[in-house]
């Protein structure tokens, strides 16, 4: 039996604005709802160097210079868009059954970039998602309580955080 239900995935995009920006690099792990690992997945989306020299301008990508550059020189790595997909549909064949959540920070903002440029992955993802950012916004305001993760802007590590900033506020609950 395929044990996975959470889909925990982080894109890092050129921006903000899907259908102008486009997905550059994709980390996805699929976890058991008790958030232990069951496998994990990464690739590089190839994108024009002019769109993205174009995009990834800014107050936000000049203060995150670094991940900016890897994420340029990653490029020329990168498969299309059509060709990530299909390998993620493969990973979540292999490690989902019937349900498939997603989950993650912002999930929302993500899950808008896989409905344009995904749109066979988007179809297997229930309607339900698992946001961290709701239980962030939560504990800072009602709490005064704050988890503090890197903000390396690199998917797998992103997601990492996710998992961990989530196990901390599953904390509160014993």
């Amino acid at each position: 039996m395929k044990k996975a239900k959470l889909l925990w995935v982080d894109l890092e995009m050129t921006g903000l604005v899907p259908g102008e920006d486009k997905i550059l690099e994709v980390a996805a792990i699929a976890t058991d709802m008790s958030l232990n690992e069951v496998a994990r997945f990464e690739a590089v989306v190839k994108v024009s160097p002019e769109l993205m020299k174009k995009r990834m301008v800014g107050e936000f990508w000049e203060k995150n210079a670094k991940s900016r550059d890897s994420l340029m020189s990653q490029n020329a790595d990168g498969k299309p868009v059509k060709e990530v997909e299909k390998e993620l549909n493969d990973f979540i064949a292999k490690n989902f059954g019937k349900e498939i959540y997603l989950a993650g920070n912002s999930i929302h903002q993500d899950r808008k970039f896989i409905e344009k440029e995904m749109p066979e992955l988007n179809k297997r993802l229930h309607y339900r998602m698992l946001d961290v950012s709701a239980w962030k916004i939560y504990f800072e305001n009602a709490l005064g309580r704050k988890f503090t993760k890197p903000e390396e802007h690199r998917a797998l590590s992103d997601i990492e955080g996710s998992i961990e900033e989530l196990k901390w506020y599953l904390t509160f609950l014993k």
